[in-house]
């Protein structure tokens, strides 16, 4: 069967490879739709930290049962939604539910191949019944699963004036499931073309230029209730913070490698709750899903790329260099 292997950094290439074996418990899908990750970008640059080549990439997945394997849930032909993370299931992160950040986490597409391909097993658990979603809107479950999650372990409730620092797709995931939480939501970001799609999306949205501004300090007043930092930039997340009020939150949802370093005065006079936010659970993604079959999450806007599967060689590469107003690429198998 087909797939698009990146052989090394800066190199596709279309491959055939086998089709895989069923184990017991796991499920045969065929692929139907791929979103394009910002960490796919990086392993096509070379700039992702942790990753051997040749990988096939690929872990935002819609698909189509085809071989149920005996799972009382799933039968020939029922759309799902793929979750990416395989858990170990036995260690004391896993056995308190938490088997997005288990102790030896893997992730399709990355630690190991992906869904850049024409078919898949996975793990019968790892599969989520898309009823109600199209294909191609089921393969953006993930990406927003990430940032309900963030959502979530903020416990923004309604009223919570939030800053969502970082406007691609996982910080406008986050804005989107502030919102749906109740809470109102700014969002500041250096790029004009991220702000402007914020802006469309309905969010407040702000430069770093204008935080001294009336209306960025009219949003902020002594600070905000949440502030949820999706940059990946130390130097974004080191400075976040200081737009928490006195008894807030601050949740970390971008990562990078490097130090994070805060003055600890700062931190316990304003006595900050600050956490860590890492995928997502099977709660985040049923939320999501029921979030976009209720029209409370506008997927037509989100989806503005697509390509073929042959179209990936020369797409990708293509998206990687034009990022301007790219939120989420989809593959269409």
């Amino acid at each position: 069967m087909r797939a698009i292997s990146c052989a090394a950094p800066g190199e596709l290439a279309l491959v055939e490879i086998e089709r895989p074996e069923l184990k017991p418990g796991w499920v045969k899908v065929g692929i139907r739709h791929i979103g394009i990750c910002g960490t796919d970008y990086h392993i096509f640059e070379g700039t992702h930290p942790f990753l051997e080549y040749p990988r096939i990439m690929g872990h935002e997945l819609s698909g189509a049962v085809l071989d149920a394997n005996g799972s009382p849930d799933l039968r020939h032909g029922d759309p799902v939604v793929i979750n990416p993370y395989l858990a170990c299931q036995t260690c004391p992160a896993c056995l308190e539910g938490k088997t997005n950040c288990c102790e030896t986490l893997s992730v399709i597409g990355v630690h190991s191949d992906g869904g850049m391909t024409e078919e898949i097993v996975m793990p019968a658990t790892n599969l989520y019944p898309a009823t109600g979603l199209s294909l191609r809107d089921a393969a953006m479950v993930e990406f927003l699963a990430i940032g309900a999650h963030a959502v979530r372990r903020t416990e923004v409730e309604a009223g919570a004036r939030v800053l969502v620092v970082g406007g691609g797709p996982i910080g406008l995931g986050v804005a989107f499931f502030a919102r749906i939480a109740g809470g109102t939501v700014s969002v500041l970001d250096a790029a004009e073309d991220k702000r402007a799609t914020a802006a469309e999306l309905g969010f407040a949205a702000f430069s770093p230029e204008d935080v001294e501004g009336a209306a960025f300090q009219a949003a902020r007043r002594t600070g905000f209730d949440a502030v949820l930092d999706a940059t990946g930039s130390i130097r974004a997340m080191n400075a976040s913070l200081f737009h928490v009020r006195n008894g807030g939150a601050y949740t970390l949802v971008g990562v990078i490698k490097g130090d994070l370093v805060w003055p600890d005065p700062e931190v316990h006079r304003r006595e900050l709750t600050i956490r860590a936010s890492r995928n997502a659970v099977r709660a985040d993604f049923e939320h999501v899903m029921a979030s976009i079959r209720a029209g409370l999450v506008p997927t037509d806007q989100l989806a503005t790329h697509g390509t073929s599967f042959d179209g990936v060689i020369a797409d990708l590469p293509r998206w990687t260099r034009e990022r301007a107003g790219l939120i989420k690429a989809i593959v269409s198998l």
